[in-house]
């Protein structure tokens, strides 16, 4: 009969942790130099959408400038793109807010 010595039983775990550990150390350069970066950015994009007002000057993602006329509860916003030329946009698809209007002093 055969019988396993501790000794084998012990280098068995070990070996089989040692070839896991290049797969965890990948997925954790991997998290901390892409996704979370991306989750951040993310983050930062939502925000700026929901601080977007009437007034703001903004830039779609097709490259459309224009300053919002209107901004609605869905989330569909109008912008004036030329004197009297409203487009309706979704407002997840702006890529950035050029300037916000500076209130008057009273």
């Amino acid at each position: 009969m055969f019988s396993f010595s501790p000794n084998i039983i012990g280098q068995a775990a070990g070996s089989s942790l040692a070839q896991f550990l290049p797969l965890v150390l990948i997925f954790a350069i991997m998290y901390f130099l892409m996704i979370r970066p991306q989750q951040k950015k993310m983050k930062e994009h939502k925000a700026m959408i929901a601080a977007v007002r009437r007034g703001d000057k903004v830039v779609t993602a097709g490259g459309v400038f224009g300053k919002v006329a209107k901004v609605g509860d869905d989330g569909v916003l109008d912008v004036e793109i030329a004197d009297g030329v409203k487009i309706q946009v979704i407002g997840s698809t702006l890529s950035d807010v050029v300037s916000k209007p500076v209130p008057a002093d009273k």
